[in-house]
């Protein structure tokens, strides 16, 4: 298949349906670990397609939602400072801190903008060489080789008024804690961009130690699809194995190049995740090599302290032990034109795609 509507195809999609439901006979849960198939199975409804034997679940996806509340306080307290731009992915913008968000403080006269890449915060920096740009870094595997390239990119060009907030993450340690809390997950739905990167290599544990089966998924109807039937066969005859659906992107030992650049430009490190704490080699931070690229070490900025909303409960959905529907703010006190909490900030927010496409 070569475009786009092959891979929505109702016969096929009814296809894979009736297949799956032929083939599973033991309940399975199977978990999305990419925002972006969170929101293509809502927005596809592909739990109808499914018998009542497999349930699919949210898990921690969304680069967004995952971030912690302090990184958010931090940005607000640098766009505070005098001469300092600061340049961010449109997602993070109305994201809540403790008091505000950067599109209030941005409304308040500070220099935030909106940039589609990094490459967009060098131009700024090229042109506004008396201010300090600070480019906020988020996202996994998938926009974290931008940002290496976007800061050996700076130090070619000596652009030293231009420096990264990271907050860049990697995703099996999250797949591996999850497991060790004792959440109910018989599969991983892979993710599909973060792979392309990766390779499927780096999942290989989580069958090997785990026992648990991981496919990586395309994003259209009978990628998704293809992939569940997949995870149901491995379950049914207790066969967990890594396994690539999503092949017309995906190789076992993905984008050597950009493995590279992270391997040259950041080092893994402790980091939060919004509900499942502080996990071991989860954080992508900047090498002592490139710390004049650091903001974090170029910059010192006093903090408000942090307090989280006690009535959202994004920790819990992004755990995969509850869902948006479970939230007594969900769709009322809290929505994407008011948002309380991260889940229903992003595009890849699992709150965000219940609100759009089940509520």
């Amino acid at each position: 298949m070569k475009f786009i509507d092959e891979f929505r195809d109702k016969a096929a999609v009814l296809a894979l349906s009736e297949q799956i439901k032929k083939e599973s006979r033991h309940p399975i849960r199977i978990m999305e670990v990419c925002g972006g198939h969170t929101m293509a199975i809502q927005r596809f409804g592909i739990p109808s397609l499914l018998p009542e034997t497999v349930e699919l679940i949210s898990g921690p996806g969304c680069p967004v939602c995952v971030t912690s509340r302090a990184f958010i306080d931090k940005a607000i307290a640098y766009s505070r400072l005098p001469n300092v731009i600061i340049t961010t992915y449109g997602d993070l913008i109305r994201v809540p801190g403790s008091t505000s968000t950067l599109d209030k403080e941005k409304a308040e006269g500070a220099d935030i903008r909106i940039v589609y890449s990094i490459l967009d915060a060098l131009e700024i920096a090229k042109h506004n060489r008396r201010k300090k740009i600070i480019f906020l870094g988020i996202g996994f595997e998938t926009t974290s080789p931008a940002t290496a390239a976007g800061i050996l990119k700076a130090e070619m060009a000596g652009l030293f008024n231009f420096s990264v907030y990271s907050a860049h993450k990697v995703m099996p340690p999250a797949m591996a804690a999850l497991i060790d809390a004792g959440v109910n997950i018989q599969g991983y739905l892979g993710p599909g961009h973060v792979s392309t990167i990766t390779g499927s290599k780096i999942y290989d544990f989580i069958a090997q130690d785990y026992g648990l089966g991981v496919v990586i998924s395309g994003f259209e109807p009978t990628d998704i699809l293809q992939s569940v039937l997949m995870l149901v066969r491995q379950f049914e005859n207790r066969k967990p194995a890594v396994e690539i659906q999503y092949s017309r992107a995906v190789k076992p030992l993905g984008n050597p190049k950009a493995l590279a650049m992270l391997e040259e430009v950041f080092y893994l490190a402790d980091d939060w995740w919004r509900g499942l704490g502080v996990l071991n080699a989860s954080g992508m931070k900047i090498k002592s090599k490139f710390a004049a690229f650091d903001a974090e070490k170029q910059l010192e900025v006093e903090v408000e302290p942090t307090r989280e909303d006690k009535g959202c409960i994004c920790g819990s959905v992004l755990k995969g032990v509850a869902k948006p529907s479970d939230c007594k703010l969900f769709g009322k006190a809290c929505t994407p034109s008011d948002p309380v909490g991260s889940c229903m900030v992003s595009n890849e927010g699992a709150c965000a795609a219940y609100y759009r496409f089940v509520r």
